[in-house]
């Protein structure tokens, strides 16, 4: 069990971590971010989730810091600017939509302008993507596309937002990377951090920070590499481990 120490960033997932499961945030989590933002702590989202659909909960939470999307493959400064934007070249959005079809499973794909679930946009080259991703209940099923996707794993970043789907990014980009360079910007360590979690997605980033939290209802692998494990998001997770780690 790690000391608590100087925490100055608090780096959130939001679905499954900041959000329960009715896509809200509790009382509870909101004033102790507030709390810690007014200590002068940066509180930021790291999210899988595109700037569209998720910078309405950020302003509602009256985040002041920097954002990141998209499993890291963007980074908005405090002024809401772009910082830093990593693509998946079209080719690769073609072959993994080939794999969807190939397979008939579900599929989701985010652009920097618009998230496509199940459907594609007739001409795919017109579009700047972020990420694939596939959402397959047979396990049997998604172990094949995985092994498929393997073959590519020099170009492409593998993660998972839940056990059932799968979630793909341009090689190298990961929530840790983006912290990193938030971290360069405002001039502070990645042991100065506290990065909270619950799936594949936050894993490079709670094994990077300072202190590294799952939630109760992460996955059992994302539990086995954090430093602490925290209530699930329906009972005030990151309120309880921003409580215990910051305060």
């Amino acid at each position: 069990m790690k000391n608590n120490q100087d925490i100055m960033l608090i780096a959130l997932d939001m679905d499954g971590t900041l959000l329960n499961d009715q896509g809200e945030v509790s009382l509870a989590n909101r004033e102790m971010i507030k709390r810690a933002q007014d200590n002068g702590i940066h509180v930021i989202c790291s999210t899988g989730r595109s700037l569209i659909t998720s910078r309405e909960y950020v302003k509602s939470l009256g985040l002041s810091s920097y954002h990141i999307t998209v499993n890291g493959s963007e980074i908005w400064d405090e002024r809401g600017e772009l910082v830093q934007r990593i693509v998946i070249p079209t080719a690769q959005i073609q072959w993994m939509l080939h794999i969807a079809k190939e397979y008939e499973v579900k599929f989701w794909a985010t652009a920097t302008d618009h998230v496509w679930r199940r459907e594609m946009p007739e001409d795919i080259s017109q579009h700047v993507w972020l990420k694939f991703g596939y959402e397959i209940e047979n396990d049997e099923i998604r172990n094949k596309v995985y092994e498929k996707l393997q073959t590519r794993k020099q170009l492409l970043e593998f993660s998972n937002s839940s056990p059932i789907n799968i979630e793909i990014n341009s090689y190298g980009v990961n929530k840790a990377k983006g912290i990193e360079v938030v971290c360069d910007r405002l001039g502070i360590n990645m042991s100065q951090v506290m990065a909270v979690g619950d799936s594949l997605n936050d894993l490079p980033m709670i094994q990077a920070a300072g202190i590294g939290v799952a939630m109760g209802n992460a996955q059992v692998i994302v539990k086995h590499h954090a430093d602490w494990v925290t209530d699930s998001n329906n009972q005030d997770g990151v309120a309880k481990a921003i409580q215990k780690w910051v305060f």
